[in-house]
């Protein structure tokens, strides 16, 4: 095994069939921020996450005209939110699915944890912040 000192992930991408609806559904209704955009040969992309934190989710849209399956795919994207029923309700009023109400889950120690989907179908896990 490698020496792994110091790593960490920084950031997972997932391609989206339209990278300006996603890019505002995680920055307006999600509260992201944009951290950096990309317009690569064969691809654009649009780096956000939240002030402070380190990791970041990539959203891709491949431009190189090949085929891509952006919808449904079993990707979860786990976000830790200061409450996820206001979240649930923000994502609902998009227009998209509430898979499971934001709920406590006593074997979580009674942290509150809700599921949705984003516009292409991805399971997004609303899960609230630990206390500090």
């Amino acid at each position: 095994m490698a020496n792994n000192a110091g790593a960490y992930v920084g950031a997972v991408g997932i391609g989206v069939s339209d990278l300006a609806r996603s890019g505002d559904f995680y920055e307006r209704v999600l509260g992201m921020k944009v951290l950096q955009t990309f317009k690569l040969p064969h691809m654009d992309e649009i780096v956000l996450g939240y002030e402070g934190r380190g990791s970041a989710i990539v959203l891709m849209h491949w431009t190189d005209g090949s085929a891509r399956n952006y919808a449904d795919l079993p990707i979860k994207i786990v976000l830790y939110v200061p409450d996820p029923v206001a979240a649930a309700d923000a994502i609902r009023a998009e227009g998209l699915e509430i898979v499971r109400e934001a709920t406590p889950i006593a074997s979580l120690g009674g942290a509150v944890v809700g599921f949705a989907k984003d516009p292409d179908g991805y399971l997004v896990e609303l899960l609230q912040r630990p206390a500090r």
